[in-house]
């Protein structure tokens, strides 16, 4: 699962949890920073309309105390006209005042949102790969589309609604207390319950809100990996176990809701409960004191009806808190991801880079996991000339996928330098040394797009090193054409075919091959093969290799080799042992001078042996393409 800070049930204190509320939430501001005009004018037009609800009880007051006091002639009726327009005029000015928030806070929250959610993305994009392999994908798309969702919410109408319901409670309390005197003091002594239970109530809810969203994240981990790993599920028969599974966590998350919702029903409870006796005490204080003669009946009037203003922010504070609680966890999971440190980035003044010839060199380079003592790479040199073939070959866990990651810069040395053309490849930029050194993996991933869009993924279309469109297309013809990928004719809409999802509906060889005429498309001056050809037969594979040749010829090329056929077909042959390379030859030498090459040879000849026992490797089934949806199907 995760590690380090990665938030999940049952580990460390997550970051940030030990900021306060309002400090977690401020870290929002320059994201929200553009949309504050907008955001202000909601906010002033939702305390207009508050201000225009607490007006009406006051209106009423002098139309108790004037045309309605008792002995009124008909003449002092007519002057009721003026007190029902303005009460009138004051209702309509609440409910254009709620109409205008709602129009001019709407769009600054979805795009605050579509901010934080292309901010979050890009980040993620940037972040080494190293970090996916820690962070599950589930609580990462649960932080991108749950969260931020929630935080919009919360900046459209929690944020205000929390800013107007303290507006309207102070402004409320202060009228009582000039008009009706002390007996404003009674109702507002009822603040100090309320205050407390809501300042437990954040305490006990921010935990149980914080623990809800991260098993959130963690079902919707394994849905992702349930789905994606549906054939593994189906062919060892675990449908039941996976569910089993499935049906722990969601109870567990259910339990949690009901912990959650159980909280918030008793805040609102004592938040509804205590304003109405407050209510019902002032109601029979009142009365005495309006007999008495201490207070008018308008008073009396007013103070009832200001109260019921006030009593609806007060009865709402609970689920205001829990949203704007909710929010905060939203914000610490956010930023959770958005301070997590790439250590891989960037020189600030890199070396500008011109075509490149493909010459690599490590030299003295080690390289070692995370916190792991033992290096997995140490003082390693090879070079690769241009234009050459090197197999890398070495024993299961020996590091030559590693050692292929080093190359690109998809991982960094922790010691040595890897270089390209003889600069440091950490002097260069990312993108400069990617575009040109390609990888094809061993398990390749597609995308759920076209044979096109996939093959040309690598190939620019905007930029100072975009590809015209002519150029492109000859690129993919050829590509398809050198990995063999003659199967894309034979499917419906050829090269448009929508492959599906991760390309599983393709066979293990297809898929490959198409993951190679994606590296190919590149035309990259160094091609690292991380065993692409893994799962074709040795006749597609040679056919492969020859027309890379053909193709690519001056291109430096580094391939993992899992099979003596593969070894066969480089110009030379470096062995991994122990973290270093103790020989470099062309296979007959390394034949007859090297015991550990004959000997890693020996099994890789093993291993393909028994599987070819158990099955011949090949492209798998054929494909066949739904008509209506134009996904390709096994």
């Amino acid at each position: 699962m995760v590690g380090g800070s990665a938030p999940t049930t049952g580990r460390s204190v997550p970051a940030g949890s030990r900021l306060s509320t309002w400090a977690s939430l401020r870290r929002l501001y320059p994201y929200v920073r553009p949309a504050v005009p907008r955001l202000a004018g909601g906010l002033l037009s939702a305390l207009g309309a508050s201000l225009a609800a607490l007006a009406i009880p006051q209106v009423l007051q002098s139309l108790v105390e004037g045309p309605l006091a008792a002995g009124a002639s008909a003449h002092d009726l007519r002057a009721l006209v003026v007190p029902v327009v303005l009460v009138l005029l004051l209702g309509v000015a609440e409910a254009g005042f709620v109409l205008l928030r709602r129009n001019l806070v709407m769009y600054p929250g979805t795009r605050i949102e579509a901010d934080l959610r292309l901010a979050l993305f890009r980040h993620l994009q940037d972040l080494p790969a190293a970090f996916h392999d820690r962070w599950p994908g589930g609580q990462l798309l649960s932080r991108i589309m749950g969260d931020l969702g929630l935080l919009r919410r919360w900046l459209i109408f929690g944020l205000l609604q929390l800013v107007v319901s303290a507006v309207t409670i102070v402004v409320g309390v202060a009228i009582l207390l000039s008009t009706v005197g002390w007996l404003g003091l009674v109702y507002l002594a009822g603040a100090v319950p309320v205050t407390v239970i809501a300042f437990r109530f954040s305490r006990r809810y921010r935990v149980i809100a914080r623990l809800s969203q991260d098993q959130s994240g963690d079902l919707a981990t394994t849905v992702e990996e349930s789905v994606h790993g549906i054939r593994v599920l189906k062919a060892f028969g675990r449908g039941g176990s996976a569910l089993q599974s499935f049906t722990g966590q969601a109870e567990e998350l259910r339990r949690t809701e009901i912990r959650k919702a159980g909280n918030q029903a008793t805040v609102t409870t004592s938040l509804q409960m205590i304003p109405e006796i407050t209510l019902a005490v002032c109601l029979v204080l009142g009365s005495v004191l309006a007999v008495r003669g201490d207070i008018t009946l308008g008073s009396l009037v007013a103070f009832f009806l200001t109260a019921a203003v006030i009593n609806g922010p007060v009865v709402d504070l609970g689920m205001t808190l829990s949203m704007t609680l909710n929010a905060r966890t939203a914000v610490d999971r956010f930023f959770e991801v958005m301070q997590t440190p790439n250590d891989l980035t960037d020189p600030q003044d890199p070396v500008e880079a011109g075509p490149a010839r493909g010459h690599v060199e490590l030299r003295d380079v080690s390289f070692r996991f995370g916190d792991a003592t033992e290096p997995l790479l140490s003082h390693l040199d090879l070079e690769l000339p241009v234009g050459t073939t090197t197999a890398l070959v070495g024993l299961t866990g020996a590091g030559k996928s590693t050692l292929a990651m080093l190359v690109p810069r998809i991982a960094d040395v922790t010691g040595g330098q890897v270089l390209l053309d003889g600069v440091d490849v950490r002097a260069m930029r990312r993108t400069d040394v990617r575009r040109a050194v390609a990888v094809a993996f061993e398990d390749p991933t597609l995308f759920s797009a076209s044979v096109r869009d996939n093959v040309l993924l690598g190939v620019p279309e905007v930029g100072p090193h975009a590809v015209p469109d002519a150029e492109r297309e000859r690129r993919l013809h050829e590509a398809l054409e050198v990995a063999q990928a003659g199967f894309v004719a034979d499917l419906p809409q050829g090269v448009e075919t929508l492959i599906g999802e991760e390309g599983l509906s393709l066979s293990g060889g297809q898929r490959q091959r198409l993951a190679l005429a994606r590296a190919i498309a590149v035309r990259p001056a160094v091609l690292v093969l991380d065993d692409p050809l893994s799962a074709l037969d040795v006749t597609t594979e040679e056919a492969v290799t020859g027309r890379l040749r053909e193709v690519l010829d001056g291109t430096t090329t580094l391939v993992i080799a899992h099979r003596p056929s593969t070894v066969a077909l480089a110009d030379r042959v470096a062995v991994l042992q122990d973290g270093r390379i103790t020989a470099v030859g062309t296979h007959t030498d390394l034949l007859v001078a090297d015991p550990h090459y004959r000997y890693v040879i020996s099994s890789l000849e093993e291993d393909w042996e028994q599987a070819a026992t158990q099955g011949t490797p090949g492209d798998g089934p054929e494909v066949h393409v739904d008509d209506d949806t134009k996904e390709a199907h096994p």
